[in-house]
């Protein structure tokens, strides 16, 4: 849990609870089958369709949506589950709106894209509800062993794909429950309803998956004993390092981690005790920035501010999500970086901000102009790091640049029986579905060498 301070100006309860349940309820509520049915007829069935290839997983788009015009649902979800396992979660928290949807040709057209990523969900919820096993068979046993350390997307698409080729994986993951960032880290309104446990147990019903919590790399985990007790290897662990902002009065009460926060309160049984101040300041513009954001409004704060040192067209997280934090009642302030918290009593109270410009040449320069914004809650949502302890304490004989894991166009490290994927890896995306596609691609790449 994240050690909050209490004040005056932070506390639980702030509102009702049933305003707690309108405010936290699904972001985009179930297509009913009539709605399903009329969005699926907008779509053109493009040949050589521009979604496909925006889709990090190569979903066939244009076949799963005719799939849903004909009543087919339980076939569309198969055709999604072909490419991408978690396509359920996909479906909750991808962000279709630059990827699949920006590309659609009726977006190009008339601004209007078929809802592809509810129509997704449409299908996948529609198979899970109805049947509790994924639709795929196990192939006989290989008597191969692979260990996937990391239970986040990364590692369930990789574990699942393995065992669906027969050999046996022993799942390992830090955390008493598995999802990684699907479980701790998304924004609650963006997957309700224990969702994320509900996909794990539909992953793991392939069987062949043993599943080992509480252990990960340093603690528990050797990477050389597990080289040596298994014929391949996947690492799944993302990024569990948080960048600081290296600022005078950092060390305060309620100057916190972003992820951490969103991850007691994913955790939650009751919104109601999750403490939370009046005046809060974000620094970030990823997606991370916009969720703790968005959800300490949801929670009850005053005033939200996020505070970007650059300008919003340059903000990580997506066009769509900066408009969800604005109608939710969040500020967006850019051009400005931090410069020191201030306090009282071992409190944060204020955050002083300097205004910034970039240079001739591009760079980001202080301009000396300081702007002050109380606060009694910091959230730092900079971006997250690879803990090379993660990796026992060296990067060798592993390669690492840049703070990542390098890796083949197959997902394969530097040594030749272990994989790695998402957050972790060099040119990794922050995203769900690039993870899925990374531990898919190391699945056949680990079968292909358990193969030969």
């Amino acid at each position: 849990m994240t050690e909050l301070n209490a004040t005056p100006d932070v506390a639980a309860g702030r509102l009702k609870t049933e305003e707690y349940a309108d405010n936290f309820s699904d972001l985009h509520p179930l297509l009913e089958p009539h709605e399903a049915y009329v969005e699926a007829d907008r779509c053109y069935f493009c040949y050589d369709a521009p979604c496909v290839q925006a889709c990090p997983t190569s979903i066939d788009i244009p076949l799963f949506i005719r799939q849903i015009s004909t009543g087919n649902e339980i076939g569309s979800a198969r055709t999604i589950f072909d490419q991408n396992i978690l396509g359920g979660m996909c479906a909750r928290v991808c962000p279709t709106e630059t990827l699949c949807e920006q590309v659609c040709v009726r977006e190009v057209a008339e601004g209007k894209p078929v809802k592809i990523g509810q129509l997704q969900r449409y299908a996948t919820d529609h198979f899970m509800n109805a049947r509790d096993k994924t639709p795929f068979e196990r192939a006989p046993s290989t008597g191969k062993k692979v260990a996937v350390v990391g239970a986040g997307p990364a590692g369930l698409s990789c574990a699942h794909r393995v065992a669906v080729h027969g050999h046996d994986v022993t799942l390992f993951d830090a955390r008493p429950k598995l999802g990684g960032l699907n479980e701790y880290g998304i924004a609650s309104y963006k997957s309700v309803d224990d969702f994320a446990a509900r996909e794990v147990d539909f992953i793991l019903s392939i069987g062949g998956i043993t599943v080992e919590t509480g252990k990960r790399l340093g603690e528990g985990l050797d990477l050389a004993e597990l080289r040596a007790t298994y014929d391949a290897v996947f690492l799944g662990i993302g990024l569990s390092g948080v960048n600081s902002l290296g600022l005078e009065g950092e060390d305060k009460d309620n100057v916190i981690d972003a992820v951490d926060y969103i991850s007691d309160l994913r955790q939650s049984q009751d919104l109601g005790t999750l403490p939370v101040g009046r005046n809060i300041v974000v620094i970030g513009g990823g997606m991370t920035a916009v969720d703790i954001a968005v959800q300490t409004k949801l929670l009850g704060a005053d005033e939200v501010t996020i505070a970007y040192r650059r300008g919003q067209e340059r903000m990580n997280a997506s066009e769509y999500e900066q408009h969800l934090a604005q109608t939710s009642g969040v500020r967006i302030l850019t051009w400005a970086q931090p410069h020191a918290i201030k306090g009282e009593n071992g409190h944060v109270s204020a955050i002083e901000l300097e205004r910034t410009a970039e240079t001739e040449d591009g760079k980001l320069a202080g301009t000396g102009e300081i702007v002050t914004l109380p606060a009694d809650m910091v959230f730092k949502a900079v971006g997250q790091t690879l803990v090379q302890s993660d990796l026992n304490g060296t990067v060798a004989p592993i390669t690492v640049e840049r703070g990542r894991i390098v890796v083949s166009d197959e997902r394969q490290t530097s040594l030749p029986d272990v994989w790695a994927g998402g957050d972790c890896v060099l040119g990794g995306e922050d995203l769900t579905v690039a993870a899925v596609e990374d531990g898919k691609v190391a699945a056949e790449s680990i079968n292909r060498a358990l193969s030969a």
